[in-house]
């Protein structure tokens, strides 16, 4: 049998045959009560000629520890150097120690990033017999020791919280997608790696195997915006095998990390309404086309987009694909004002591959939505009357002249035109495309001093180009008010019958029966027709040049006055018509 009875300088063990073996040990016990015979045993002499600042914990028996060592004599020649053989020392203090006693006595009480000079009396070393050719009998021994890692068995994942949002809905859970930035460092601080210089998050499902052991457990219950510091035992992070060449093994592992993003496979889109106007008319459904404002950010608060930045409405049609599949979906059920923040998970939004250089891949997204307006391509004009005289005798209509206020602004209140911005209320007249459809629409039906407030969807305003201060698309609401009414004719008509004319038309018209009409006697018959309701005048236009117009007409071979022959043309063969049907 060869027992083993210590480790030589180059880690490897000794084994002696079993009659040497209990040979030695019997010189050893007997040198040792000699020496204790003579006066008290000489113990280590530590030197700590370099202690960090900060040291959270010192090495206690049962210890693991990683260090770099230089073991010399007392006169500075040396006999061995983890440095030579390219990797450190690693082992438990005082348990089944693979060491000599005095540098495991050495060690303790060592501090992460400490550099002590250890020097160690024979007896604690190789003693009266040495280690074969390299170290001689009775060798006082001196070691150069930087310890590189610490860690127990019984040692947990360590969390440090360095900042917490303090509105927190929601933290991190099993199965929930994370996307994390980090810092990652070695205990002695050596960073081995790091996201911000890849400038791109880490991303990873947690509790499914994909990240280190102590990374699922140092995510879980964290926040978006969250800064945590987890500090990672070697055995719940690469352990003996270490990661390339920057990781090695038994290392102890601290991830500086900020989570960034968050979601889960199974969430749906959520909608917080912040304001919703009183009352809402109506609430928008698949098919109609909206208008709106938003911002875009991640779930750490950074911006990606906004509406606002260039001052124009996002607009488009809800429930038609137009739209990534979550804002389609939150824009069912809007009123018209209302304000919303919608958080849209990356399956309902840009999906793993992001957008471009906007949006990242796997991409939770919040929109404030503030909402302008909507409308159906088949909507009509809404009119809602404010006020109606009791004496209401005489209506608006097509043709009719009118003089009336009017104030225009966008269903979410901004003020557009107004007619106090001129100097006297406009006149116009209905029915002949003066004015935008919607509002000649709602201007007519009118009485006299009677205010209504009407709806005009864009296709019955300014439609997709909208006008000078009129965005594109845009509903109008306008609140009218009729100040006065003269009913009118027929587009192209200068004068109407109100009654049955008289028959025959040219006696009744040539008052002295002198067979002609000069200009004078015209003007005096259809003045008495009008000032008897029995006709009308076109209103809006002077009253003479209007009876200069239609008697210009009448008289064909412009001598100056209508014949009996002149009231009436040949169109064709078989019928015979007036020049104007007015007369």
């Amino acid at each position: 049998t060869f027992p083993y009875i210590y480790s030589g300088p180059d880690n490897h063990n000794i084994y002696l045959p079993l009659a040497l073996f209990l040979q030695i040990t019997t010189l050893t016990v007997l040198f040792t009560l000699i020496h204790v015979a003579c006066g008290q045993l000489e113990n280590v002499i530590i030197d700590r000629y370099f202690i960090p600042t900060h040291c959270s914990r010192e090495v206690q028996i049962g210890d693991y520890v990683r260090y770099q060592y230089n073991g010399t004599f007392e006169d500075g020649r040396k006999f061995d150097s983890s440095l030579d053989k390219g990797f450190p020392f690693v082992g438990q203090v005082g348990v089944e120690s693979k060491v000599i006693p005095g540098l495991d006595k050495g060690v303790q009480g060592m501090c992460v990033n400490e550099r002590r000079k250890i020097t160690i009396p024979s007896h604690l070393a190789y003693g009266v017999l040495g280690a074969g050719s390299v170290i001689p009998p009775d060798a006082t021994l001196v070691f150069d020791v930087l310890l590189l890692d610490l860690w127990n068995k019984e040692d947990k994942v360590q969390i440090r919280t360095l900042h917490k949002q303090q509105n927190c809905k929601r933290t991190v859970m099993p199965s929930d997608f994370v996307r994390y930035h980090y810092n990652g460092s070695l205990l002695v601080g050596n960073l081995f790696d790091s996201s911000h210089l890849q400038n791109s998050t880490y991303d990873s499902y947690v509790g499914q195997g994909s990240l280190l052991k102590g990374m699922e457990e140092g995510l879980l219950g964290m926040c978006v915006g969250e800064r945590r510091l987890i500090i990672i035992p070697p055995f719940l992070a690469y352990d003996d095998k270490g990661y390339g060449t920057k990781v090695p093994p038994y290392a102890t592992l601290i991830f500086d990390v900020l989570l960034v993003d968050m979601f889960n496979v199974k969430d749906d889109v959520n909608v917080e309404v912040q304001k919703i106007p009183q009352p809402c008319r109506r609430r928008a459904v698949g098919g109609d086309f909206i208008r709106y404002h938003y911002n875009g950010t991640f779930q750490d608060g950074t911006y990606f987009d906004s509406s606002y930045s260039r001052n124009s409405t996002y607009n488009t049609f809800i429930g038609m694909g137009y739209v990534i599949a979550g804002i389609d979906k939150a824009l069912q059920g809007v009123c018209v004002g209302e304000w919303r923040r919608v958080t849209v998970p990356p399956h309902l939004a840009y999906g793993e591959n992001g957008s471009g250089e906007l949006i990242p891949r796997s991409a939770v997204l919040i929109f404030d939505l503030h909402i302008i307006d909507f409308h159906n391509p088949k909507d009509q004009v809404e009119i809602k009357v404010i006020y109606k005289p009791a004496d209401c005798n005489l209506t608006s209509a097509a043709n009719d002249l009118i003089m009336y206020r009017y104030n225009c602004s966008l269903l979410d209140g901004t003020h557009l035109y107004s007619s106090d911005d001129y100097p006297e209320p406009p006149r116009v007249t209905l029915g002949q495309g003066k004015l935008i459809a919607g509002l000649d629409e709602g201007l007519q039906g009118m009485c006299v001093l009677e205010r209504r407030e009407i709806t005009v969807p864009p296709h019955l305003a300014h439609g997709t180009n909208g006008a000078l201060g009129v965005p594109s698309n845009a509903v109008l609401l306008f609140e009218l008010e009729l100040l006065q009414l003269q009913k009118g004719v027929p587009e192209g008509f200068l004068f109407i019958w109100l009654k049955d004319s008289p028959e025959p038309l040219f006696p009744a018209m040539d008052m002295n029966q002198d067979q002609k009409v000069p200009l004078e006697e015209f003007s005096a018959f259809i003045k008495l027709q009008v000032a008897e309701s029995r006709g009308r005048l076109h209103p809006g236009i002077d009253s003479d040049t209007v009876l200069r117009d239609m008697f210009s007409k009448q008289d064909r071979n412009a001598d100056g006055k209508i014949t009996e022959d002149e009231l009436n043309i040949i169109v064709n063969e078989e019928e015979e018509v007036p020049k104007h049907e007015e007369l």
